[in-house]
């Protein structure tokens, strides 16, 4: 495959559906590149010459249909775009494998960068690095505070015992990749059971809600929220706990797990908490177990990464680190619990 013609992206075939489909969109002939950082599903950006569009893949090969649903990522964007939530316009879904060997959906092409460490920060400053994330956190108060049934998302999800199964689905992630002992990762998983929060109303939940899943322009502003391969209707306070999470220095040099929270100007996980609270109006009194669960169930993905590593089943830069950074993510897990059950004791006693 040439550069213009990436691996799982038929243009030939991709054209021929635009042209049948969307008459008069496409002008000339067609070129495509991978955009690196995704996660697991593909992302091509694709064009013309003139104009430029994205298409979402799953994976290359044998992949679970219900983790890499195209259907379902199209849809919510199709639901939010009317509404203040800024997400690309979708363009056309696709369910027929013929074209590219798996389902697909074609959306706008949004200028805006996805900032994925505290270096491609630092050019921003610390008032702009500041006002980006706290924008971050304006754009998940608009989006959790979309009523489900008016956009059409009423049925996208079962909220009732959200967290009860989110908590047993990621301990069963943990038992499929156990091959050493970890310590304090069972004594996490249990904590966290044992003191569940009562859920507030549920909205639309991302999933993996952080700044390097969005687009911000050159004025600072969040052009678009990018992979919704994990939404969900749910609990909201799960996607402020992962953003919180990642807004915490881990301590670590050189991770292979990026992270913003060193950059100059970002703000603290307390300004990130209090802001939230102010503008949605949600109690935020247990975003402490929200956001030991976040450092928990990222703590089970990276476990999860190393495992297959010792298979041999991973290749690339940074693989090799990965289990060393496993126990510092279950010890911020435990303090944070810990701190909590402090602080909570603390005001009971004044």
């Amino acid at each position: 495959m040439s550069p213009d013609h990436p691996p799982g992206l038929d243009l030939d075939r991709l054209r021929a559906l635009l042209d049948r489909e969307r008459p008069g969109l496409v002008s000339g002939p067609l070129s495509g590149r991978l955009i690196e950082g995704g996660r697991s599903n593909l992302t091509y950006a694709v064009t013309d010459g003139t104009s430029q569009w994205v298409v979402r893949r799953p994976p290359l090969g044998h992949v679970l249909a219900t983790a890499h649903d195209m259907k379902r990522e199209h849809r919510v964007i199709s639901a939010l775009h009317p509404t203040d939530v800024p997400v690309p316009r979708p363009l056309l879904l696709c369910e027929d494998e013929e074209p590219l060997g798996a389902p697909f959906y074609v959306m706008e092409f949004v200028e805006g960068t996805p900032y994925r460490t505290a270096d491609q920060l630092a050019p921003l400053g610390p008032d702009r690095t500041r006002g980006a994330v706290l924008n971050l956190v304006d754009t998940l108060v608009e989006l959790h505070a979309v009523d489900p049934a008016e956009v059409g998302l009423a049925d996208f999800g079962r909220p009732e015992g959200f967290l009860d199964r989110q908590l047993r689905r990621w301990g069963k992630q943990l038992d499929a990749s156990r091959n050493r002992e970890l310590a304090g990762i069972d004594e996490l998983h249990a904590t966290l059971g044992r003191q569940l929060p009562t859920s507030p109303a549920p909205a639309v939940v991302h999933g993996d809600y952080r700044l390097d899943n969005v687009l911000i322009g050159d004025d600072d502003q969040i052009k678009a929220i990018l992979d919704w391969e994990m939404s969900t209707l749910g609990d909201p306070l799960t996607d402020l706990g992962l953003l919180v999470m990642y807004s915490i220095p881990l301590g670590s040099p050189d991770s292979p797990v990026s992270t913003t929270a060193e950059a100059a100007g970002h703000p603290t996980p307390a300004e990130l908490i209090e802001r939230y609270a102010a503008r949605s109006g949600r109690d935020v009194s247990a975003v402490s177990w929200y956001t030991a669960f976040a450092w928990f169930k990222l703590a089970v993905i990276l476990e999860g990464i190393h495992y297959r590593y010792t298979l041999g089943q991973t290749v690339g830069h940074g693989f090799d680190r990965i289990g060393e950074l496993v126990p510092v993510f279950v010890e911020h897990g435990l303090t944070t619990l810990r701190t909590d059950s402090a602080d909570s004791a603390d005001s009971r006693k004044g």
